[in-house]
């Protein structure tokens, strides 16, 4: 397995991918903390494109029969079930599958920071939990991001230092 220090390229570009991921997920919980709040808060709606309600509109969710009245304000419900009654794009059902995507591509560029520079395990825990919880993404993502800058000028500096230190064809 290569060294971390034969890999600087590498690491580079895994900083860049992800610095990006990291904030592409956090805009997208951030979008899926306000759907679920419009759609489990007494507004109770979703978020529609086309249809009946025109380019851009919000529909109602309402409970089906089974539903008790104080089911509606718990994700889950208890085993009540809701129906939205717009027609057209749900965006709001849109936001949810997406995030969940980019949140797997998101632990894919995590996974492949920590494991080229090989830091402890807890980093990776840390930096997964960006993903999850609102607003952490962008903090975590500036520590992370300053680190690996930190480690790759630190790798750079052992690298040129090995060059120095390496016997040139002539000495030898």
């Amino acid at each position: 397995m290569p060294k971390p220090i034969d890999q600087i390229p590498q690491i580079r570009s895994a900083t860049a991918l992800y610095r990006v991921m990291s904030w592409v997920t956090g805009v997208f919980l951030l979008l899926l903390v306000i759907e679920m709040v419009l759609k489990y808060s007494p507004t109770h709606v979703e978020l529609f494109a086309g249809g009946s309600g025109g380019l851009l509109y919000f529909a109602q969710v309402v409970p089906l029969p089974t539903c008790e009245w104080w089911s509606l304000f718990v994700p889950g419900g208890q085993g009540c079930e809701i129906q939205s009654l717009g027609d057209g794009f749900n965006i709001s059902l849109a936001i949810l599958i997406v995030h969940g995507w980019i949140y797997v591509v998101y632990l894919v560029a995590c996974f492949r920071l920590w494991s080229l520079l090989r830091w402890p395990f807890g980093r990776l825990i840390a930096m997964a939990l960006g993903g999850v919880v609102p607003f952490l993404s962008f903090f975590v993502e500036h520590r992370m991001h300053r680190v690996a800058l930190d480690d790759v000028a630190r790798l750079e500096a052992q690298r040129a230092a090995r060059a120095d230190a390496a016997p040139t064809p002539q000495e030898a």
